[in-house]
Protein backbone atom coordinates (compact mmCIF):
# COMPACT_ATOMS: atom_id res chain seq x y z
CA UNK A 1 0.00 0.00 0.00
CA UNK A 2 0.99 3.57 -0.58
CA UNK A 3 -0.10 7.06 -0.66
CA UNK A 4 0.00 9.19 -3.88
CA UNK A 5 -0.05 12.94 -3.93
CA UNK A 6 -0.32 15.34 -6.84
CA UNK A 7 0.91 18.81 -6.19
CA UNK A 8 -0.04 21.46 -9.09
CA UNK A 9 -0.21 18.42 -11.76
CA UNK A 10 -1.28 19.69 -14.77
CA UNK A 11 -1.67 18.33 -18.91
CA UNK A 12 -1.72 20.27 -21.84
CA UNK A 13 -1.91 18.65 -25.35
CA UNK A 14 -0.36 21.75 -27.20
CA UNK A 15 -2.57 24.37 -26.23
CA UNK A 16 -5.34 22.59 -25.10
CA UNK A 17 -4.87 22.23 -21.29
CA UNK A 18 -7.08 18.85 -20.41
CA UNK A 19 -6.25 19.26 -16.77
CA UNK A 20 -5.59 22.85 -14.87
CA UNK A 21 -3.32 22.82 -11.99
CA UNK A 22 -4.60 20.80 -9.09
CA UNK A 23 -3.71 19.25 -5.97
CA UNK A 24 -5.15 15.81 -4.97
CA UNK A 25 -3.79 13.51 -1.70
CA UNK A 26 -4.74 9.80 -1.95
CA UNK A 27 -4.54 7.98 1.33
CA UNK A 28 -2.83 4.64 2.05
CA UNK A 29 -5.48 1.91 1.26
CA UNK A 30 -7.73 4.38 0.50
CA UNK A 31 -10.95 3.56 -2.58
CA UNK A 32 -11.28 6.91 -4.50
CA UNK A 33 -13.24 7.52 -7.20
CA UNK A 34 -12.90 9.77 -10.13
CA UNK A 35 -16.38 10.75 -11.72
CA UNK A 36 -17.49 13.00 -14.25
CA UNK A 37 -18.57 13.80 -17.85
CA UNK A 38 -17.19 12.43 -21.00
CA UNK A 39 -13.77 14.84 -21.13
CA UNK A 40 -13.54 15.89 -17.82
CA UNK A 41 -9.85 14.23 -17.74
CA UNK A 42 -10.66 11.58 -15.06
CA UNK A 43 -9.16 9.36 -17.67
CA UNK A 44 -6.00 11.34 -18.58
CA UNK A 45 -5.33 12.02 -14.59
CA UNK A 46 -5.40 8.28 -14.05
CA UNK A 47 -2.70 7.94 -17.13
CA UNK A 48 -0.46 10.35 -15.71
CA UNK A 49 -0.31 8.41 -12.39
CA UNK A 50 0.19 5.37 -14.32
CA UNK A 51 2.87 6.70 -16.17
CA UNK A 52 1.20 6.38 -19.54
CA UNK A 53 0.46 10.28 -19.95
CA UNK A 54 3.39 12.55 -19.20
CA UNK A 55 2.71 15.13 -16.56
CA UNK A 56 3.10 18.92 -18.63
CA UNK A 57 3.91 20.38 -15.04
CA UNK A 58 3.63 19.54 -11.29
CA UNK A 59 4.62 16.82 -9.10
CA UNK A 60 3.65 13.06 -8.76
CA UNK A 61 4.71 10.89 -5.82
CA UNK A 62 3.77 7.45 -5.40
CA UNK A 63 4.48 6.61 -1.66
CA UNK A 64 7.61 8.97 -0.48
CA UNK A 65 8.93 8.57 -4.00
CA UNK A 66 8.51 11.34 -6.69
CA UNK A 67 7.75 9.27 -10.10
CA UNK A 68 7.25 12.07 -12.80
CA UNK A 69 10.17 10.34 -14.72
CA UNK A 70 9.96 6.25 -13.60
CA UNK A 71 8.81 4.57 -16.17
CA UNK A 72 5.25 2.73 -15.54
CA UNK A 73 6.66 -0.57 -14.99
CA UNK A 74 8.90 0.95 -12.04
CA UNK A 75 5.97 2.17 -10.04
CA UNK A 76 4.74 -0.14 -8.38
CA UNK A 77 1.12 -0.14 -9.66
CA UNK A 78 -0.97 -2.40 -11.49
CA UNK A 79 -3.92 -1.54 -14.40
CA UNK A 80 -7.12 -3.04 -15.39
CA UNK A 81 -8.68 -1.24 -18.69
CA UNK A 82 -12.46 -1.07 -19.83
CA UNK A 83 -11.48 -4.22 -22.19
CA UNK A 84 -10.01 -7.00 -20.34
CA UNK A 85 -6.99 -7.08 -22.96
CA UNK A 86 -6.57 -11.10 -21.75
CA UNK A 87 -4.63 -13.15 -24.38
CA UNK A 88 -6.77 -15.28 -26.43
CA UNK A 89 -4.47 -18.39 -26.74
CA UNK A 90 -3.59 -18.37 -22.90
CA UNK A 91 -5.57 -20.14 -20.00
CA UNK A 92 -6.75 -17.95 -17.44
CA UNK A 93 -3.56 -18.98 -15.31
CA UNK A 94 -1.25 -18.18 -18.22
CA UNK A 95 -2.53 -15.19 -18.44
CA UNK A 96 -2.50 -13.97 -14.69
CA UNK A 97 1.29 -15.13 -14.41
CA UNK A 98 1.75 -13.44 -17.99
CA UNK A 99 4.08 -10.64 -15.79
CA UNK A 100 5.38 -13.42 -13.43
CA UNK A 101 7.04 -15.13 -16.60
CA UNK A 102 8.38 -11.92 -17.57
CA UNK A 103 9.97 -11.28 -14.25
CA UNK A 104 11.58 -14.98 -14.28
CA UNK A 105 10.21 -16.62 -11.35
CA UNK A 106 9.72 -20.59 -11.94
CA UNK A 107 6.54 -22.16 -12.61
CA UNK A 108 6.32 -22.94 -8.93
CA UNK A 109 7.14 -19.86 -7.50
CA UNK A 110 4.22 -18.52 -10.17
CA UNK A 111 1.80 -21.02 -9.05
CA UNK A 112 2.08 -19.88 -5.58
CA UNK A 113 1.56 -16.06 -6.27
CA UNK A 114 -1.94 -17.10 -8.25
CA UNK A 115 -3.35 -19.36 -6.15
CA UNK A 116 -4.77 -17.19 -3.42
CA UNK A 117 -5.61 -14.28 -5.88
CA UNK A 118 -7.43 -17.16 -7.50
CA UNK A 119 -9.00 -17.64 -4.41
CA UNK A 120 -9.84 -14.64 -3.67
CA UNK A 121 -11.63 -13.87 -7.15
CA UNK A 122 -13.12 -17.14 -7.08
CA UNK A 123 -11.18 -18.39 -9.90
CA UNK A 124 -9.69 -21.17 -8.61
CA UNK A 125 -12.35 -23.63 -11.20
CA UNK A 126 -11.70 -21.51 -14.33
CA UNK A 127 -7.78 -21.53 -14.00
CA UNK A 128 -7.61 -24.02 -17.26
CA UNK A 129 -9.79 -22.45 -19.12
CA UNK A 130 -9.26 -20.23 -22.12
CA UNK A 131 -10.60 -16.68 -22.46
CA UNK A 132 -13.32 -17.57 -24.74
CA UNK A 133 -14.81 -20.37 -22.46
CA UNK A 134 -15.24 -17.34 -19.42
CA UNK A 135 -18.38 -15.32 -19.13
CA UNK A 136 -17.93 -11.44 -19.40
CA UNK A 137 -17.77 -11.13 -15.73
CA UNK A 138 -15.04 -14.01 -15.14
CA UNK A 139 -12.56 -12.25 -17.95
CA UNK A 140 -12.59 -9.23 -15.75
CA UNK A 141 -11.99 -11.31 -12.89
CA UNK A 142 -8.63 -12.88 -14.47
CA UNK A 143 -8.02 -9.35 -16.12
CA UNK A 144 -7.81 -8.51 -11.95
CA UNK A 145 -5.95 -11.05 -10.79
CA UNK A 146 -3.42 -10.73 -13.67
CA UNK A 147 -2.99 -7.38 -12.00
CA UNK A 148 -3.03 -8.58 -8.25
CA UNK A 149 -0.40 -11.27 -8.72
CA UNK A 150 2.41 -8.42 -9.29
CA UNK A 151 1.57 -7.05 -5.77
CA UNK A 152 1.34 -3.16 -6.39
CA UNK A 153 1.16 -0.39 -4.14
CA UNK A 154 -1.64 1.28 -6.30
CA UNK A 155 -4.89 -0.43 -8.17
CA UNK A 156 -5.78 1.49 -10.96
CA UNK A 157 -8.97 0.85 -12.58
CA UNK A 158 -10.22 2.75 -15.78
CA UNK A 159 -13.91 2.31 -16.09
CA UNK A 160 -13.50 -1.37 -15.87
CA UNK A 161 -17.54 -2.92 -15.87
CA UNK A 162 -18.78 -0.50 -18.59
CA UNK A 163 -18.90 -3.49 -20.63
CA UNK A 164 -20.56 -5.84 -18.75
CA UNK A 165 -24.52 -5.61 -18.57
CA UNK A 166 -26.70 -4.46 -15.51
CA UNK A 167 -26.98 -7.37 -13.60
CA UNK A 168 -23.58 -8.49 -14.04
CA UNK A 169 -22.39 -4.99 -13.08
CA UNK A 170 -23.68 -4.78 -9.68
CA UNK A 171 -22.72 -8.03 -9.17
CA UNK A 172 -18.71 -6.98 -9.66
CA UNK A 173 -19.57 -3.77 -7.90
CA UNK A 174 -20.26 -5.97 -4.97
CA UNK A 175 -16.76 -8.40 -5.84
CA UNK A 176 -14.94 -5.35 -6.42
CA UNK A 177 -15.52 -3.72 -2.87
CA UNK A 178 -15.62 -6.78 -0.85
CA UNK A 179 -11.66 -6.97 -2.60
CA UNK A 180 -10.97 -3.82 -1.88
CA UNK A 181 -11.52 -4.53 1.73
CA UNK A 182 -9.62 -8.05 1.76
CA UNK A 183 -6.90 -6.48 -0.14
CA UNK A 184 -6.60 -3.18 1.73
CA UNK A 185 -4.26 -2.00 -1.55
CA UNK A 186 -4.83 1.69 -2.03
CA UNK A 187 -7.26 2.20 -5.01
CA UNK A 188 -7.64 4.69 -7.92
CA UNK A 189 -11.08 3.98 -10.03
CA UNK A 190 -12.43 6.23 -13.15
CA UNK A 191 -16.29 5.93 -13.82
CA UNK A 192 -18.76 7.96 -15.31
CA UNK A 193 -21.35 6.27 -13.57
CA UNK A 194 -22.42 7.79 -10.29
CA UNK A 195 -24.03 5.17 -9.23
CA UNK A 196 -20.36 3.12 -8.96
CA UNK A 197 -18.72 6.44 -7.83
CA UNK A 198 -21.27 6.44 -4.70
CA UNK A 199 -21.32 2.36 -3.92
CA UNK A 200 -17.63 1.79 -4.41
CA UNK A 201 -16.13 4.97 -3.12
CA UNK A 202 -14.45 6.34 0.55
CA UNK A 203 -13.87 9.32 -1.17
CA UNK A 204 -15.40 10.87 -4.56
CA UNK A 205 -13.64 13.50 -6.38
CA UNK A 206 -15.98 15.52 -8.96
CA UNK A 207 -14.14 16.76 -12.38
CA UNK A 208 -15.45 18.90 -14.67
CA UNK A 209 -13.61 20.31 -17.63
CA UNK A 210 -10.29 19.29 -16.09
CA UNK A 211 -11.19 20.83 -12.40
CA UNK A 212 -11.57 19.37 -9.23
CA UNK A 213 -15.35 20.29 -8.46
CA UNK A 214 -15.18 18.92 -4.89
CA UNK A 215 -13.59 15.80 -2.85
CA UNK A 216 -15.31 14.06 -0.02
CA UNK A 217 -17.41 10.70 1.31
CA UNK A 218 -20.56 9.80 -0.84
CA UNK A 219 -23.05 10.77 1.39
CA UNK A 220 -21.50 14.34 2.11
CA UNK A 221 -21.14 15.16 -1.62
CA UNK A 222 -25.15 14.09 -2.02
CA UNK A 223 -26.18 15.74 1.32
CA UNK A 224 -23.83 18.84 0.76
CA UNK A 225 -22.98 20.13 -2.93
CA UNK A 226 -20.50 22.70 -3.28
CA UNK A 227 -22.49 23.34 -6.49
CA UNK A 228 -25.21 23.12 -8.57
CA UNK A 229 -23.17 20.45 -10.92
CA UNK A 230 -21.96 18.67 -8.14
CA UNK A 231 -26.06 18.04 -7.35
CA UNK A 232 -26.91 17.19 -10.53
CA UNK A 233 -24.19 14.76 -11.24
CA UNK A 234 -24.49 12.95 -8.10
CA UNK A 235 -27.88 11.22 -7.51
CA UNK A 236 -30.27 8.94 -9.49
CA UNK A 237 -33.12 10.34 -10.61
CA UNK A 238 -31.23 14.09 -10.80
CA UNK A 239 -32.21 16.40 -8.57
CA UNK A 240 -34.88 19.16 -9.54
CA UNK A 241 -33.85 22.75 -9.73
CA UNK A 242 -35.84 25.59 -9.95
CA UNK A 243 -34.75 29.32 -11.05
CA UNK A 244 -37.24 31.32 -9.42
CA UNK A 245 -37.59 34.85 -8.15
CA UNK A 246 -37.42 35.87 -4.10
CA UNK A 247 -40.40 37.21 -2.53
CA UNK A 248 -40.41 38.55 1.45
CA UNK A 249 -44.31 38.60 2.81
CA UNK A 250 -43.60 37.68 6.12
CA UNK A 251 -42.04 34.84 4.93
CA UNK A 252 -39.49 33.87 2.41
CA UNK A 253 -40.40 32.27 -0.96
CA UNK A 254 -39.53 31.55 -4.12
CA UNK A 255 -42.79 32.27 -6.53
CA UNK A 256 -43.46 29.93 -9.61
CA UNK A 257 -45.33 31.66 -12.60
CA UNK A 258 -48.75 30.07 -11.19
CA UNK A 259 -48.74 31.67 -8.33
CA UNK A 260 -47.61 28.64 -5.86
CA UNK A 261 -44.50 29.03 -3.67
CA UNK A 262 -41.73 27.41 -2.26
CA UNK A 263 -41.66 28.38 1.55
CA UNK A 264 -37.29 29.16 1.93
CA UNK A 265 -35.09 28.76 5.05
CA UNK A 266 -35.33 32.67 7.25
CA UNK A 267 -31.08 32.85 6.59
CA UNK A 268 -31.49 33.28 2.66
CA UNK A 269 -29.24 36.27 1.72
CA UNK A 270 -31.05 39.11 0.43
CA UNK A 271 -31.61 37.83 -3.69
CA UNK A 272 -33.76 38.73 -6.44
CA UNK A 273 -33.57 35.04 -7.79
CA UNK A 274 -32.73 32.08 -6.63
CA UNK A 275 -32.42 28.49 -7.62
CA UNK A 276 -33.62 25.91 -5.41
CA UNK A 277 -32.78 21.93 -6.08
CA UNK A 278 -35.06 19.38 -4.46
CA UNK A 279 -33.94 15.80 -4.30
CA UNK A 280 -36.80 13.65 -6.26
CA UNK A 281 -37.05 12.02 -3.05
CA UNK A 282 -37.59 14.88 -0.96
CA UNK A 283 -40.91 15.35 -2.49
CA UNK A 284 -44.15 13.87 -1.14
CA UNK A 285 -47.84 13.74 -2.06
CA UNK A 286 -50.83 15.20 -0.21
CA UNK A 287 -54.12 15.07 -1.06
CA UNK A 288 -54.99 18.99 -1.62
CA UNK A 289 -53.07 22.12 -1.64
CA UNK A 290 -51.70 23.15 1.33
CA UNK A 291 -48.77 26.57 2.06
CA UNK A 292 -46.16 26.00 0.67
CA UNK A 293 -46.97 23.09 -1.54
CA UNK A 294 -47.00 22.95 -5.45
CA UNK A 295 -49.30 21.46 -8.02
CA UNK A 296 -48.02 20.32 -11.39
CA UNK A 297 -49.37 17.81 -13.77
CA UNK A 298 -48.56 14.18 -14.39
CA UNK A 299 -46.99 13.33 -17.93
CA UNK A 300 -45.11 9.79 -17.44
CA UNK A 301 -45.65 7.23 -15.23
CA UNK A 302 -43.07 4.62 -14.41
CA UNK A 303 -43.73 1.93 -12.70
CA UNK A 304 -40.68 -0.68 -11.45
CA UNK A 305 -42.30 -2.43 -8.68
CA UNK A 306 -40.30 -1.27 -6.12
CA UNK A 307 -40.75 2.16 -6.75
CA UNK A 308 -42.91 4.70 -8.87
CA UNK A 309 -41.33 7.40 -10.63
CA UNK A 310 -43.37 10.25 -12.13
CA UNK A 311 -41.93 12.94 -14.57
CA UNK A 312 -44.22 15.97 -13.97
CA UNK A 313 -44.91 19.13 -15.79
CA UNK A 314 -45.21 22.70 -13.91
CA UNK A 315 -45.32 25.62 -16.10
CA UNK A 316 -42.08 25.62 -17.79
CA UNK A 317 -40.46 23.48 -15.33
CA UNK A 318 -40.24 19.70 -15.77
CA UNK A 319 -39.58 17.95 -12.77
CA UNK A 320 -39.18 14.12 -11.44
CA UNK A 321 -40.45 12.52 -8.30
CA UNK A 322 -39.52 9.46 -6.84
CA UNK A 323 -41.80 7.42 -4.12
CA UNK A 324 -40.99 4.20 -2.51
CA UNK A 325 -44.68 3.11 -2.58
CA UNK A 326 -46.96 1.73 -5.25
CA UNK A 327 -49.15 4.74 -6.46
CA UNK A 328 -52.50 4.84 -8.35
CA UNK A 329 -52.39 7.87 -11.11
CA UNK A 330 -52.35 8.43 -14.33
CA UNK A 331 -51.39 10.93 -17.03
CA UNK A 332 -52.76 13.78 -17.15
CA UNK A 333 -53.78 13.91 -13.34
CA UNK A 334 -52.95 17.12 -11.42
CA UNK A 335 -50.90 16.39 -7.95
CA UNK A 336 -50.09 17.97 -5.12
CA UNK A 337 -46.76 18.19 -3.99
CA UNK A 338 -45.06 18.93 -0.57
CA UNK A 339 -41.96 18.87 0.78
CA UNK A 340 -39.63 19.85 3.67
CA UNK A 341 -37.69 23.83 3.58
CA UNK A 342 -34.69 21.72 4.78
CA UNK A 343 -34.49 19.57 2.45
CA UNK A 344 -33.75 22.25 -0.19
CA UNK A 345 -30.66 22.97 -1.58
CA UNK A 346 -30.06 26.67 -2.76
CA UNK A 347 -27.75 27.89 -5.28
CA UNK A 348 -26.47 31.38 -6.54
CA UNK A 349 -28.34 31.21 -10.33
CA UNK A 350 -25.44 32.76 -11.99
CA UNK A 351 -22.55 31.30 -10.15
CA UNK A 352 -24.28 27.99 -9.36
CA UNK A 353 -22.72 28.00 -6.03
CA UNK A 354 -24.25 26.96 -2.87
CA UNK A 355 -26.11 29.32 -1.18
CA UNK A 356 -27.75 27.75 2.14
CA UNK A 357 -27.37 23.98 3.17
CA UNK A 358 -29.99 23.23 5.83
CA UNK A 359 -29.45 21.25 8.64
CA UNK A 360 -31.29 18.08 7.66
CA UNK A 361 -30.91 16.07 4.57
CA UNK A 362 -29.01 18.61 2.41
CA UNK A 363 -27.20 20.84 4.80
CA UNK A 364 -23.85 21.88 5.96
Amino acid sequence: MATVELKEVSKSFGKLEVIKPLNLSIHQGEFLVLVGPSGCGKSTLLRMISGLETISSGDLFIGERRVNDVPARDRGISMVFQSYALYPHMTSAENMSFSLRLAGLSADDQAKQIAPAANVLGLDSYLDRLPKELSGGQRQRVAMGRAIVREPDVFLFDEPLSNLDAKLRVRMRAELKELHQKLGTTTVYVTHDQIEAMTLADRIVVLRDGVIEQIGEPLELYDHPANRFVASFLGSPSMNFFDLPVVQDGLCRAVFEDGDSLILPQSLPAADKITVGIRPEALQLVSEAEEGSISAQVVVVEATGAETELVLRKGTHELIVSFRDRISIRPGETVHLATDPNTFHLFNPQTGAALVRTQSGGSQ
